[in-house]
């Protein structure tokens, strides 16, 4: 089992910045490719980005590329979600997500979750 709790969300205006993050416990952390996701209310959730194993390799969504980054420290088993240039349309819950496998993109290849935190984006 890994245990996953997510923090930093809030209110931020538009253009404005905030830093998520992830922390696990349970498992080794390091084997584990870390994703996060985002649901809007009435809305899928929907991908983001992921991070492998290692920290070399990064996958984003088109929408979030530029503005978003994902690192991790494996030292310190967390994995973090630096978010720049906020827009309302970024507003949802974000949860961050574990597989032991690939840089996949569906939430059905996730294995652990954690409760998510909510991030809301004023125009």
């Amino acid at each position: 089992q890994v245990q996953l709790v997510e923090s930093g969300g809030g209110l931020v205006q538009a253009g404005g910045s905030l830093r998520l993050s992830c922390a696990a416990s349970g498992r080794t952390f390091s084997n584990y490719v870390m994703g996060w996701f985002r649901q809007a209310p009435g809305k899928e959730r929907d991908f983001v980005a992921a991070i492998s194993w290692s920290g070399r390799n990064t996958r984003y969504v088109d929408s979030v590329k530029g503005r978003f980054t994902i690192s991790r420290d494996n030292a310190e088993n967390t994995v973090y979600l630096q978010m720049n240039s906020l827009k309302p349309e970024d507003t949802a819950i974000y949860y961050c997500a574990a597989n032991p496998n690939d840089l996949f993109t569906s939430a059905t290849n996730y294995n652990y979750w954690g409760q998510g935190t909510q991030v809301t984006v004023s125009s």
